[in-house]
């Protein structure tokens, strides 16, 4: 069995991060890795402080396994929620789109473990330096927010800027995957996409339907002019966001297009007004699982791969 620092370091069985998405990674999704063996991560997106607190006590009535709150650094609730992690004794955060700098003092003294998602070497540097435990180095193939690198090209490179164990992010959905990460220095790998086929998962069944039924060309990357450039399902809305992004809408109202697109997506698959956020690698995702046989599968396949084994090889 696969085993790493990282493991030891959380006391999780596998070294497995499930992202932190938002509206779709909740506290039954993250009880639902844990148990697997796995790192669950709740998403506090743009959730106020007691969505996640709840989320939180939700997870904790279906495992006793460490779980994790992923917060998004540009919610206006990030405040809140940073304090609710103390609160409730949260084990491990990690953060996106943002820099985490202000609030790594008193999580390290509420003795959190703090592991930020990194796009660049810069930002890997920087939060080596305020403390982190660990870095998730994500690349450009993963769903929402993204960088400009790739993970093939990003995680070396993060794995030789810091001492710091690191995690593996975009693109990742098998044993395939995971053991290229490992063979690049990476000590574990995060998964987000492949998650959303999991029987846990709660996206509205238009949305898992379409994930089960993508290819390899079905996303695209919107919002660059705004400088959040997220990575979707190429959808109605998707298109339209587009054609409004390049086509000279005010950069107000192009935010205000953006607003709950997400939201439609997850709760109500909506396909004309919803933003369905997913990662390059969503076509092969094709089938429903329980999240633990998720983690099984890819960490047995990756051990397959390591090992040499000709079925992978053509």
């Amino acid at each position: 069995m696969i085993k790493s620092s990282i493991c030891e370091l959380l006391g999780i069985k596998y070294p497995v991060f499930q992202g932190g998405m938002a509206w779709i990674a909740d506290g039954k999704l993250a009880a639902a890795v844990s148990e697997g063996g796995g790192l669950g991560i709740i998403a506090a997106g743009n959730a106020p402080g007691e969505y996640v607190r709840e989320q939180v006590k939700i997870a904790r009535t279906l495992t006793d396994k460490p779980i994790g709150v992923n917060i998004m650094l540009m919610s206006p609730f990030c405040d809140e929620v940073a304090k609710v992690v103390v609160e409730e004794k949260v084990p491990v955060v990690t953060t996106g789109a943002g820099n985490p700098s202000k609030y790594m003092e008193s999580w390290k003294e509420a003795g959190i473990k703090v592991i930020p998602v990194v796009a660049s070497v810069a930002m890997a540097k920087l939060m080596t330096r305020v403390g982190a435990t660990a870095l998730i180095a994500e690349g450009g193939e993963s769903g929402g927010h993204v960088g400009e690198l790739t993970t093939i090209v990003l995680v070396p490179q993060i794995c030789d800027a810091t001492d710091l164990p690191v995690i593996a992010a975009g693109g990742i959905a098998d044993g395939r995957g995971a053991a290229a990460a490992f063979m690049l220095g990476a000590c574990g790998i995060q998964m987000g996409t492949r998650f959303l086929s999991a029987y846990e998962c709660s996206i509205h069944p238009t949305y898992k339907e379409k994930i089960l039924k993508a290819n390899d060309l079905c996303t695209m990357v919107t919002g660059k002019r705004l400088g959040h450039p997220v990575r979707s399902l190429r959808t109605r809305f998707a298109r339209d966001y587009s054609k409004a992004e390049y086509g000279g809408m005010p950069d107000d109202e192009l935010e205000k297009m953006g607003g709950g697109a997400l939201r439609l997506a997850v709760q109500e698959g909506d396909l004309e007004k919803g933003c369905f956020l997913a990662g390059q690698i969503a076509a092969v995702v094709n089938k429903e699982q329980p999240a633990a046989e998720i983690i099984k599968e890819v960490m047995e396949q990756t051990e397959v791969v390591l090992s040499g084994a000709e079925k992978w090889v053509k």
